[in-house]
């Protein structure tokens, strides 16, 4: 969770000491986009109600309209990985915080998705990577799309793994991981079977153990 962690909540700017409820109440209703109050937020998130006042400066530093755009998305993981072309990965995770599909990332699609992601169950954050993997969004995840994000954490990862990888890696990797998730062999995994293949199998969980890591 580094990226997103470091940019929008451990980097606000320097301000004076101050009341936090009301004024960031007052923030919130200064920018193009207002975001749902804090006591429903914190109703529907595992974040205390400083968490999500931190988290909100930090978030409104980084995007005064109140919204994040793809282009910040990529910005950002740019920024944390040089090494690598971060743009496509930063474009499905887009997608993934996107639930809305409008365009844009409002403070409340950020804060539920790293919700999940930080404090989610296990059934949780399965779920919220089915949804990643679906790049489509039609409720299934094809070995295409699989080898899509699976090529994209790769190309992120650039020169950095060791030992290297080799330029195969992904699919192979996505054969072994398709093969065992497609019990019914009909070519694509449904969200049970996915969630039932990644309980049942050590590798595949800290395979997704790691790319959360990349978040």
């Amino acid at each position: 969770m580094g990226a997103l962690m470091v940019i929008f909540s451990l980097q606000p700017k320097q301000r004076t000491k101050r009341k936090d409820s009301v004024e960031d109440e007052l923030e919130m209703s200064t920018v193009r986009h207002r975001p749902e109050g804090l006591e429903q937020l914190e109703a529907q998130t595992r974040f205390s109600r400083k968490e999500l006042q931190i988290l909100y400066r930090g978030f409104k530093n980084e995007c005064p309209s109140g919204v994040v755009n793809e282009d910040t998305f990529k910005d950002i993981y740019s920024q944390f990985f040089p090494q690598g072309d971060a743009s496509t990965y930063a474009h499905f995770l887009f997608n993934a915080f996107d639930t809305d599909h409008n365009g844009s990332v409002s403070f409340e699609d950020f804060v539920m998705g790293l919700s999940i992601l930080l404090r989610g169950s296990v059934q949780e954050k399965l779920n919220w990577a089915f949804n990643l993997y679906d790049i489509n969004k039609d409720g299934y995840i094809t070995k295409e799309e699989m080898l899509d994000i699976m090529k994209a954490i790769y190309d992120m990862m650039g020169k950095c793994t060791y030992p290297i990888l080799k330029d195969e890696a992904p699919r192979q990797h996505v054969e072994i991981f398709f093969q065992k998730m497609d019990k019914n062999r009909d070519g694509v995994v449904t969200i049970d079977e996915f969630i039932d293949c990644c309980q049942n199998d050590e590798n595949i969980m800290r395979s997704l153990q790691l790319f959360e890591n990349v978040i």
